[in-house]
């Protein structure tokens, strides 16, 4: 089976891991997740991946309820590395070599981040999970997304998360609101869309890295976008 994009950047959210549970990490979420990147590495996908940390922590909601801000971004950071370790269990679990990397130094927990090193796991058929954001505070998981994105050479940046796709306005909140089914950068920031922060947006427009937008947690939607189906929404 042919596929569309040879190398991508898997964004995972961290709230996705919460499933049925209401907090924390729901391991039948984890397995479901291990078991569809694992498919499209045997069709010969390479796949790194940067996962959120929301379902543990997250630095903005905790500089408003008074934590120090740097401070709250460095506990978000910590909190991608659990959720990093944990999907790289769950692959390995399901015989899928994986490698865990940190953007600050945090062996042997994680193997210090290098681009190169990072490259060298894709070639090897293993699932590169890169973790701790961008090692900064102020820098959100989808400008770390970005960045690694363009660092590995990523064909596409797959966001996965609980909507379809990109709409006019919150699908959730707003029963008129209709989806794109592509949508330039441009357009998406003069339309100042929530589909990622203004820095991670920019960053993929001057690197010309597109973005597909689609729903994570309907098992095989992943397989679909791999295969070029037309499902979520393409930013380009």
């Amino acid at each position: 089976m042919a596929t569309k994009y040879k190398r991508i950047l898997l964004k995972l959210s961290g709230e996705s891991l919460i499933g049925k549970q209401g907090y924390g990490i729901d391991t039948e979420r984890l397995d479901q997740y291990a078991r569809q990147i694992k498919d499209i590495v045997k069709m010969g996908v390479e796949v790194a991946i940067v996962i959120g940390g929301g379902n543990i922590f997250r630095g903005l909601q905790g500089a408003a309820k008074g934590f120090d801000r740097i401070k709250g971004d460095q506990m978000g950071m910590l909190a991608t590395v659990i959720n990093s370790l944990a999907l790289s269990s769950a692959l390995e679990a399901n015989g899928q070599p994986a490698e865990v990397y940190t953007a600050i130094n945090m062996y042997p927990i994680g193997k210090h981040y290098s681009y190169r090193a990072a490259i060298e796991s894709l070639k090897e058929g293993k699932v590169a999970i890169m973790a701790g954001g961008t090692g900064n505070p102020f820098f959100t998981t989808d400008t770390g997304s970005a960045l690694r994105g363009i660092e590995v050479g990523a064909d596409v940046m797959l966001k996965g998360t609980r909507v379809d796709g990109i709409y006019t306005a919150d699908p959730e909140k707003d029963p008129t609101a209709t989806k794109f089914d592509k949508i330039t950068y441009d357009e998406v920031l003069a339309r100042g869309l929530k589909v990622m922060d203004l820095t991670a947006t920019a960053l993929c427009k001057e690197n010309n890295l597109p973005i597909v937008v689609f729903d994570m947690d309907t098992p095989g939607n992943l397989l679909k976008v791999i295969e070029g189906e037309n499902i979520g929404t393409y930013v380009y």
